[in-house]
């Protein structure tokens, strides 16, 4: 069941800075709040926000006043470890646990600000943990350490959900964490409640995954808390905007995610900068091609023939009947 303010629509707010110099032209720094501003008129009604990188220059009580000032929700905080060189060689999972410790540390005071701020989910992107080389890594005890860190953290405060967002790459060669089935192994080991997957479509795809099939096991063994939208080809974590390239896959996945119940904010996790585009308009064209999809999907969950036609393996029949949906 759909909440009232569903559905929600956040977008990677760094995304705004884009052509800051022609859009603030007498502003010679551009704070969060600004961002939030900018984000607003693309229609965007809820925002996620860096730890601690989103704080340098507001507070938490402004930053509160500007969500509510420009008509946005606070969906929750996302760390960025990867933004102290300390952390090069890993935040949980670093050989000294001085760092480690500082990370752990670093990632409740996080928790801190967002309870303070009313938001009630946090979402961790370990990019960092991972490894470049062949005997770089004590394989157990990294893992070891990143379980008994994320216990500690999702212990901290209960009454936050903590999301582990899975890549295979990027900072590192390898991620400690590179797809749905590590990440659900991860989260068995921490055994804690409140605790699931931020699904990435992009990073599904670069993964080699079929992003409903990922949705569907997360769904089945933990809890979907968070989702991602984006497109790709499938060998980076390209950001383009949502439909561009895998737009059958796309619907497929709003289906799963209609199954299962997923009622929370879709955010995309685009790279207008990549290209130079104009980041309103391109939030602006997100948030139509996922309106439209969204309807489509809406549609397909309860036809009874494309279900039919699942049960049978019909590959034929079902492209049938959900192209025809697409393009009608």
């Amino acid at each position: 069941m759909e909440t009232p303010n569903y559905p929600r629509f956040a977008a990677r707010l760094n995304a705004f800075k884009i052509g800051a110099d022609s859009y603030w032209p007498h502003k010679n720094k551009v704070t969060t709040t600004d961002l939030l501003a900018r984000a607003a008129t693309a229609g965007l009604n809820a925002a996620d926000l860096n730890y601690p990188d989103h704080f340098v220059d507001d507070r938490p009580g402004d930053l509160v006043r500007a969500l509510d000032d420009n008509g946005m929700v606070l969906n929750g905080m996302a760390m960025r470890y990867y933004t102290d060189p300390g952390y090069k060689l890993g935040a949980f999972t670093h050989p000294d646990p001085q760092v480690r410790r500082a990370a752990i540390d670093e990632t409740k005071r996080g928790l801190d600000v967002l309870a303070e701020m009313g938001g009630r989910l946090m979402t961790l992107w370990m990019g960092q943990d991972g490894f470049d080389y062949s005997f770089q890594m004590d394989y157990a005890r990294a893992w070891d350490n990143t379980v008994s860190a994320m216990a500690e953290v999702a212990d901290h405060n209960r009454d936050i959900d903590i999301a582990l967002e899975y890549k295979p790459n990027e900072p590192r060669a390898f991620a400690l964490m590179p797809d749905a089935a590590t990440t659900l192994l991860a989260l068995r080991d921490i055994g804690r409640d409140n605790t699931g997957v931020t699904l990435d479509f992009a990073h599904v795809l670069y993964a080699d995954e079929m992003p409903a099939f990922a949705a569907a096991l997360v769904a089945r063994h933990s809890r979907i808390l968070g989702v991602h939208l984006n497109d790709g080809y499938g060998k980076w974590d390209n950001g383009l905007m949502v439909g561009a390239v895998h737009p059958l896959q796309t619907v497929e996945l709003l289906v799963e995610l209609e199954r299962a119940g997923y009622d929370s904010t879709i955010y995309f996790d685009t790279f207008p900068d990549h290209s130079g585009l104009d980041p309103v308009a391109e939030a602006r064209t997100n948030i139509e091609v996922v309106q439209k999809l969204r309807a489509v999907a809406k549609r397909l969950v309860s036809d009874e023939a494309l279900q039919q036609a699942i049960s049978a393996q019909d590959a034929p029949t079902a492209m049938r009947i959900v192209q025809g949906a697409m393009l009608a």
